[in-house]
C-alpha cells in the first residue's frame, strides 16, 4: 500500500468522480485509475461503487476512509514538524477551542505566542468539545480546549486540567436584578427568570440546564440557540437573563450586569487536549507550555 494511492483513494471519495479528483491531486485520470485499481489488487476487495456517473464507497471503502485521513494527516504533521525545526520560524499549530474560550481565554495568549513566533500560523476552529474531541482524533487538530468531563471519554486523547472557571449571571442593567436585587444570586432564584440560551451541543447549556433541574424546576427559555456573541447581545437587549463564565462577562462587560452566583455556585473546568500516540508538533508544544504557564 502505497501513500500516494491513498491520497488518490481519500481524493475521490471526497470528490465522488474520478476526473474531478485526479485534477485535485494533479494527475492524469488513467494514471489515478490504476493506482486505485491496485490497491483494491492488494487489499483484495473493491473500494468503489462505479455505476454511470455515479460513484460510492463499497463497505471496505467506508472502513478504509478514516484510517486513510488519519495516516495522511499524520504525514502531513510529520511534515510540518520536520519544517518547524529551524528556531520555530515557520510552521503552524492547528488549535481547536469551544467559542467561549476563543473569546475569553486565548486572545491574549495567543498575542504573546504570536508575538514571540510570528513565523507560526495559527489555525483555529471553533466548536463545542464533542467536535473537537471528533477532530482530534482523526488527526485534524494539534491542541484542543475542551470543557471536561468529555461527553465521549477516550483513553486516545490525553487531557491537562488548565483552569477551573466560575460562572456568573449576566443582565441588562435596564432589567430588574435577578434574585430581587440581591448581590449574588442562586441556582433556585433563576425559576421565572427568562433565559437566553445557547444551542444545543453547547456545554454551558448543558451545565445551566442540568443545574436547573438539580434545583428542582425547568429553565424558562426566552430565546434560544445563539453562540456567546449572540446570547450576549441578547441579554443587552433585555430579553433575558443567561448564565455566561466570569472570564467573558469581565471582558464583554459593557452594557451587561454582572451577578456572581452564591456559593457553591457553578463552575466548569478547562482542559488541554492533544492526542495520546501522537506527540503535538514542536510549535503546538510550545503554545501548550504557555498556556499552562499563564
Amino acid at each position: 500500500m502505497q501513500f500516494q494511492q491513498l491520497q488518490y483513494f481519500v481524493a475521490v471519495a471526497e470528490a465522488r468522480h474520478f476526473t474531478r479528483a485526479a485534477d485535485r491531486v494533479h494527475v492524469a485520470q488513467p494514471s489515478l485509475s490504476q493506482q486505485i485499481k491496485a490497491l483494491e489488487r492488494e487489499l483484495g476487495a473493491d473500494l468503489f461503487l462505479r455505476a454511470r456517473g455515479n460513484i460510492t464507497l463499497t463497505d471496505a471503502g467506508e472502513a478504509l476512509l478514516p484510517l486513510a485521513r488519519r495516516i495522511l494527516a499524520d504525514a502531513d504533521t510529520a511534515r510540518h514538524e520536520v519544517q518547524e525545526l529551524v528556531q520555530l520560524r515557520r510552521g503552524r499549530v492547528r488549535l481547536g477551542a469551544t467559542p467561549s474560550l476563543l473569546t475569553g481565554l486565548l486572545p491574549d495568549v495567543l498575542r504573546a505566542f504570536h508575538d514571540r513566533y510570528p513565523g507560526i500560523r495559527l489555525l483555529i476552529e471553533e466548536g463545542g468539545s464533542h467536535d473537537l474531541v471528533r477532530e482530534l482524533a482523526r488527526g485534524a487538530l494539534d491542541l484542543a480546549l475542551v470543557v471536561l468531563p468529555l461527553p465521549t471519554p477516550s483513553p486516545a486523547l490525553t487531557t491537562v486540567e488548565l483552569l477551573r472557571e466560575d460562572l456568573v449571571v449576566v443582565s441588562s442593567p435596564d432589567a430588574p436584578r435577578p434574585g430581587g436585587g440581591r448581590r449574588t444570586v442562586r441556582v433556585p432564584d433563576l425559576e421565572g427568570e427568562r433565559l437566553v440560551m445557547f444551542r444545543h451541543g453547547y456545554d454551558l447549556r448543558e451545565l445551566t440546564v442540568a443545574a436547573c433541574r438539580a434545583a428542582g424546576f425547568e429553565p424558562d427559555f426566552a430565546v434560544e440557540g445563539g453562540e456567546m456573541d449572540a446570547v450576549l447581545g441578547f441579554v443587552r437587549a433585555g430579553l433575558g437573563v443567561a448564565v455566561v463564565p466570569r472570564m467573558i462577562a469581565t471582558r464583554s462587560g459593557r452594557g451587561l450586569r454582572v451577578t456572581p452566583l452564591a456559593r457553591p455556585g457553578l463552575h466548569r473546568t478547562i482542559a488541554l487536549a492533544h492526542r495520546s500516540d501522537v506527540a503535538p508538533p514542536r510549535a503546538a508544544r510550545e503554545l501548550q507550555r504557555m498556556l499552562l504557564e499563564r
